[in-house]
């Protein structure tokens, strides 16, 4: 049995928490304040301490509980969570990082991963600046567990793999990691590898020695070396060509570069940070990218949802884009009720940086700054990994599948199946998440009678919510 020490200025959330310790087999202790707990006799195993309180604020008091409680992991809870509240509440010593409104059975969870992991010693203040998240916006649950993995990923040295489909701002995270990183005074080089040419891509990212090529009058830096002491984003990382991967690792391995043309490496520190729209472990499959480099890169992983699974972000995303326009000079423009009902209904398969072209293209056809329906364009189609409509690179990419697998030789008369166990996990997945679990309502949906759906699910380890 632990004792709880739970600092909350709503009694209801205080009460609550307090009943569900009671169900875990634990006692608490309630305070509305951070003073009022700090003048609490007695040592807690643990303290679940919101952000905003009267008088002292929860991060502000962190160093505080510290001193007075030392060694006691601290789970932070906040309804204002963006990536600035992450990062301060993990740098200052947090355990755990949740926002309101939450589950109580996250909470249980991560109640027992607190006690679990009682720290050793007190947290301390390591930012040292008080720094705005640049232009990631979400008050989404998704889009907080992301701001929690970039607090958390941040101070290490790990490589760290960004995926998630085009336009919903990898590089934005990318940036964030290295300013809350302990390479922030660094440099940032940021390269997108489909823009580089397969002749000249060694050449750009590892360098040149003078005389190593045609036209190569002058000794010349890669963009590894650059990036020294600093952050290196490798963009659509999975279009690295085979022959430089195994040169790359070498130097994530030991830490030097070999320019072309060059015999003595060059000793660089560098972080790398990748991303890709694709699946890797696809392509790794395919012998397309080696095994190796895929387990060294992915060290850490952050998935950025797509908007359209996050739809209570668009608002805040378009006031925001809305806000920065004005920035630059001008009245600010705004959306129509109707406008903003329009933006919501939209699929926004271009994600974040469809929402934002599609505010600019608004913003000059609108008159006075008043956006209305008929000033937005119209939406972009589905597209899949290779720019084809959605359906067309399915098909393709099934026709692909069926092409491998009959050349393969595998003897057996169940492709059918075989294909079928391909797909319908993820398609059930999707949709049993779209109804919260609830079978009913996703068997309508397919058009399947319950019981078969049931049956289905049963098979495949889901469990209805």
């Amino acid at each position: 049995m632990a004792h709880l020490l739970i600092v909350d200025d709503e009694p209801s959330i205080c009460w609550g928490l307090a009943q569900l310790a009671a169900t875990m087999g634990h006692t608490a202790d309630t305070a509305g304040s951070a003073e009022q707990a700090l003048a609490r006799d007695g040592r807690p195993d643990a303290i679940v301490l919101d952000v905003r309180l009267p008088g002292i604020d929860g991060l502000a008091a962190m160093h505080q509980f510290f001193t007075r409680f030392p060694g006691t992991p601290v789970l932070i809870i906040t309804a204002h969570g963006d990536l600035e509240t992450a990062v301060r509440a993990v740098r200052n010593g947090a355990f755990d990082y949740l926002t309101k409104p939450f589950e109580l059975p996250v909470v249980r969870q991560a109640i027992d991963r607190l006690l679990r992991h009682r720290l050793d010693r007190p947290g301390e203040e390591v930012l040292s600046r008080q720094e705005k998240p640049g232009e990631i916006v979400g008050s989404s649950p998704a889009m907080q567990e992301v701001f929690k993995r970039i607090a958390l990923v941040a101070p290490s040295e790990a490589c760290v793999h960004i995926c998630g489909e085009s336009g919903t701002g990898k590089e934005l995270v990318a940036r964030a990691i290295h300013r809350y990183s302990r390479r922030a005074t660094g440099p940032f080089i940021a390269v997108n590898i489909a823009s580089l040419s397969q002749s000249l891509a060694e050449s750009e990212l590892f360098g040149h020695v003078r005389g190593a090529f045609t036209g190569a009058d002058q000794p010349r830096a890669g963009l590894l070396e650059r990036a020294n002491g600093g952050t290196i984003f490798l963009d659509e990382v999975a279009d690295i060509p085979l022959s430089l991967q195994v040169k790359l690792l070498r130097a994530l391995e030991h830490r030097e570069v070999l320019p072309v043309g060059g015999t003595q490496p060059v000793q660089v520190d560098f972080r790398i940070v990748s991303a890709t729209h694709r699946n890797l472990a696809e392509c790794v499959a395919d012998g397309r990218f080696r095994h190796d480099l895929y387990f060294r890169l992915l060290a850490f992983q952050i998935e950025i949802p797509p908007l359209r699974r996050r739809p209570e972000d668009i608002g805040p995303l378009a006031e925001h884009f809305l806000a920065r326009s004005a920035s630059t000079g001008g009245t600010r423009p705004h959306l129509t009720p109707e406008a903003m009902a329009d933006l919501r209904k939209r699929p926004w398969y271009g994600n974040v940086r469809e929402l934002r072209n599609a505010l600019d293209h608004a913003m000059i056809l609108a008159p006075r700054g008043r956006i209305a329906p008929e000033h937005l364009p119209s939406p972009s189609p589905a597209t899949g990994a290779n720019g084809l409509p959605c359906e067309e690179a399915i098909a393709s990419r099934i026709r692909q599948w069926t092409d491998r697998e009959l050349c393969s030789g595998t003897a057996g008369s169940d492709l059918y199946e075989r294909f079928l166990a391909l797909v319908e996990p993820p398609l059930l997945a999707a949709i049993m998440g779209h109804f919260q679990g609830q079978c009913a309502a996703a068997a309508r949906r397919l058009g399947l009678h319950r019981t078969t759906l049931r049956k289905k699910l049963d098979q495949m380890g889901f469990r209805e919510g």
